[in-house]
Parts: C-alpha cells; structure tokens; sequence
C-alpha cells in the first residue's frame, strides 16, 4: 500500500499529518482486507490563506476502486473537513464493495442459466 500526504501551499505539519494517519487507518484496514494488489491513497490539503475555506482532496486507486472525494466549504475547521472526507470516502468504499458483491452473484447466476439453455 502506498500512501502520500500533500501540504499544497503550506508548511509541513507533524500534528496535521498523525491527525490523518489516525483517520487513515480505517480505510487502511478495509482496503487490506479487500486488496491485495497495490493500492494507492493519496491526501492533498490545500488550506485558504484569506479565510476557513479549505479544500481537502482524497484519492484511492486501486485495481477494484477509482475513487475521489473532494471536500471544500466555506467557515469549516480543518480537522473537521478532514474527518469528513475520509468518512464519506469510507462509505464510498463500502457502498463500491457492495455493488461489485452484487454484480458478481449477478453473473454467476446468468451463467448457469445460460448453461441450462444450452
């Protein structure tokens, strides 16, 4: 698994960065069960200068999963727009692995009806 954090237009911070490991492991964790190919997750932080609008962006790519979630609004904490995202990327996660689940009894039912037919 390969992880990276982005600080775009801001210093490096330790507390912001073992704040997002903390949250991280969750998703970690769900993906280690369901991959076993490599995995990549990245987290870009782009806070706002001028005022609370901080723009959040978490991508996960592997051979199962392309997703993005992209968390930007307006009077919101950091760390609270940064545990939102990785919950919403966590119910994505969840809600993906559900639909491949379906999809896949799906065809292995048509498959055997297709059998029969012949």
């Amino acid at each position: 698994m390969f992880k990276r954090i982005v600080f775009r237009h801001m210093d490096h911070s330790d507390v912001i960065e073992d704040h997002a490991n903390q949250h991280l492991a969750k998703i970690e964790h769900f993906l280690e069960e369901s991959e076993h190919d490599p995995v990549y997750i990245d987290l870009i932080f782009e806070p706002s200068k001028v005022h609370a609008h901080h723009k959040i962006e978490l991508r996960v790519k592997s051979p199962n999963y392309d997703l993005i979630e992209i968390y930007e609004h307006e009077g919101i904490p950091f760390y609270d727009a940064l545990d939102i995202v990785i919950n919403k990327m966590y119910q994505q996660l969840h809600e993906r692995k559900r639909l491949i689940k379906k999809d896949e009894k799906k065809m292995v039912g048509r498959h055997d009806e297709f059998k029969k037919q012949r």
